[in-house]
């Protein structure tokens, strides 16, 4: 079997995963100022697969480091196996939201929420079918710093914790963004359960924030922390057989 080396180019990391067949070889992550553990995984004859929403010039640094391969540029699509894309224009749609909407059913096949808490806050549903009924994008917590930071005079968002009744400006920037999050992702579960009452959706929740949000939220949640690899193993695979 040809091994394949993955790679999920997100806003600030990239992440990577050498497979052969369904078979894990080894995974690394890294930021985009040190990829040369990535350059290592280029043995003769692996085939690189690459799902992208980096900017042009880290795309730049990853070609770089790949100047030797030969890179196929994963998209999204109207479908995948029995995952049908419901988005308005479904090219359009995140290509890691939909390696991990495909990484999710292969677990799951079922309805789920999905979640991806990085830069951005992505919370995806996917209904009993297979269908990716729509989603949430929300600033993720670094970039709620941001603009706070950025917009107003005598707040500093940083260095707080997370408190039911914050007594600090601190604790009330960390507690209002852990609130705002938690409950997009708690918004959209109750949604989503609403329309599967015969058997609640599974959550899966991926991401660097993950676990800043895992101990806050009020509903069953699976940490799943390649799931973005996971979903590009099986649209690899398939590729591999076109």
């Amino acid at each position: 079997m040809t091994p394949r080396l993955l790679i999920d180019a997100g806003n600030t990391r990239v992440k990577w995963a050498a497979v052969s067949g369904r078979r894990w070889l080894t995974r690394g992550e890294a930021g985009y100022d040190e990829l040369a553990a990535l350059s290592a995984q280029l043995a003769e004859g692996v085939r690189v697969y690459v799902a992208s929403v980096a900017s042009d010039a880290q795309i730049a640094r990853l070609q770089a480091a790949l100047a030797s391969a030969d890179i196929r540029w994963l998209e999204s699509s109207t479908c995948f196996a029995e995952i049908e894309n419901g988005y308005a224009s479904p090219i359009q749609l995140g290509v890691d939201r939909w390696m991990n909407l495909v990484g999710a059913w292969h677990r799951v096949r079922g309805a789920a929420l999905v979640v991806s808490a990085g830069t951005a806050l992505t919370v995806d549903a996917l209904n009993a079918t297979g269908r990716f009924i729509g989603g949430l994008i929300v600033p993720g917590s670094e970039l709620m710093r941001t603009a706070l930071r950025q917009g107003t005079a005598r707040v500093e968002p940083a260095g707080g914790g997370c408190r039911d009744f914050p007594v600090t400006t601190a604790d009330a920037v960390e507690s209002g963004i852990v609130a705002a999050l938690c409950g997009a992702v708690e918004t959209q579960y109750a949604r989503l359960a609403a329309q599967t009452a015969s058997r609640p959706p599974r959550c899966l929740i991926t991401g660097g924030d993950a676990g800043r949000l895992l101990p806050h939220l009020r509903i069953a949640v699976e940490q799943v922390p390649a799931l973005a690899l996971e979903g590009m193993a099986y649209v690899s695979e398939e590729a591999e057989r076109i």
